[in-house]
């Protein structure tokens, strides 16, 4: 089969502190004692239901949808809500935050839960429950799945939702994992997402092309439904996976082959696994699977993660650290957020965290630019970076209008260390 991939620019990343991505197997993470749960930021915030002092239960409904962006939240664990915490994340933004005490039994954790018919269910059923659930896109910004697929009733063109597998990044060790484990899930996850979206048209599996037999795999299950599917197999060069790489590839292919795919409703299979156990289940998401390692760490692992778990805790598993330090970052290295502090909680939206000695976070000391163009060569985008860092630093932020979507590439390859990526960005 042909690979298709964007035409320009990117390189291939490779990073042995992560996780190896065919790790046997996956480890349960310890329950936490203390689950912290953020009700969301300055930006947005989410309706508390309960009280300090409160008991909630596994899977109660604590925290209700307060406008566009915010979801309903659920306790992934039973207990007693102790206190509320405030921080700053490293954009200073101020989070608040819901404490549990781990408390009592559970309601769902090994025991078999039982499976609900959603054949026959209408568009806008589907849509309820993954709404009432609080299904969100399981990385970057965590948007709702409901507004995302509610962004394409007004379009009038035609949808083809594309099984985002493309794993150019090692740090994605995580999401490989649960396509390996809960294929099936993942698979029928996206018939539900289909079937939820009024126009959609068909679904393409898009996989790395070194992950042959996981696509394979993927289509043979997506067979056993009435719905047009097809493999198409990318590269594996880094930043193939986000939206306007993976487009760009589609767009090749559907070219050549004479389709007509309209517009792209592109999702992880985080995301499509937690759509299928909120419609299949009425779960909504508890846990989510998580790559822990770097430099800093003396074992990394992927571990099944209850939601709200201390970052801290997750090291204490991996044996905990192997020296200080530099930097935390949760997502990969190359476009993750930063942690400032341990006892931050693990997201909806954290595939990844990466604690990194000063070796691995920066490999030597910045310099003046040398003009060497590396950046320009790797820039997907065709931007020339180095350019534009030096009109930021010299006129301000107001100097920078890019189309730059901060994938990073530019910081790797950057031998004076300039801290391109974060600068441009800031100043888009």
């Amino acid at each position: 089969m042909k690979v298709y991939s964007f035409p320009r620019g990117g390189f291939s990343y490779k990073d042995t502190t992560a996780p190896e991505l065919n790790s046997p197997d996956i480890i349960d993470a310890f329950l936490p004692a203390l689950t912290i749960i953020p009700l969301g930021n300055s930006g947005s915030r989410v309706q508390p239901l309960v009280s300090i002092g409160d008991t909630v239960k596994e899977g109660m409904l604590i925290g209700k949808a307060n406008g566009p962006g915010t979801v309903n939240l659920y306790s992934p664990v039973p207990g007693r809500i102790i206190r509320k915490a405030v921080w700053k994340d490293s954009n200073s933004l101020e989070t608040e935050a819901l404490v549990i005490k781990l408390e009592g039994s559970f309601e769902r954790l090994g025991k078999k839960e039982e499976a609900f018919s959603w054949r026959g269910m209408s568009r806008y059923d589907l849509q309820r429950i993954i709404s009432d659930f609080g299904i969100v896109e399981m990385e970057n910004f965590g948007r709702p799945l409901a507004d995302i697929i509610s962004g394409f009733r007004k379009d009038n063109e035609k949808i083809t939702l594309v099984v985002r597998c493309v794993f150019d990044d090692p740090w994605l060790a995580a999401d490989y994992a649960l396509c390996r484990e809960r294929l099936k899930a993942v698979v029928e996850g996206a018939i539900i997402v289909y079937h939820a979206c009024s126009k959609a048209s068909n679904i393409i599996f898009a996989v790395s092309h070194l992950e042959k037999k996981m696509g394979e795999d993927l289509l043979a299950e997506a067979r056993h439904y009435d719905i047009p599917a097809a493999l198409v197999l990318t590269s594996s060069r880094y930043p193939q996976r986000q939206n306007r790489e993976l487009e760009l590839a589609l767009r090749i292919y559907e070219k050549k082959e004479s389709l007509a795919l309209g517009a792209f409703l592109i999702l992880g299979p985080a995301v499509l696994a937690a759509a299928h156990d909120a419609v299949k289940y009425k779960r909504p998401i508890l846990d989510r699977y998580v790559a822990v390692g770097g430099s800093a760490v003396k074992r990394a692992k992927i571990m099944k993660v209850r939601i709200g778990t201390r970052i801290g805790e997750l090291i204490e598993q991996c044996e905990g650290f192997n020296g200080k330090p530099e930097r935390i970052a949760a997502g990969s290295p190359l476009s993750g957020k930063q942690i400032k502090y341990l006892d931050e909680p693990i997201m909806k939206t954290s595939f990844a965290i990466v604690a990194m000695l000063k070796t691995q976070a920066s490999l030597h000391k910045m310099q003046n630019c040398i003009n060497c163009g590396e950046c320009r060569t790797v820039c997907p985008v065709g931007l020339d970076p180095q350019n534009i860092y030096k009109k930021i630093v010299i006129f301000g932020m107001e100097a920078a209008t890019t189309g730059c979507h901060g994938c990073g590439c530019c910081k790797v390859v950057c031998p004076s260390a300039l801290p391109l990526s974060e600068t441009i960005q800031g100043g888009v």
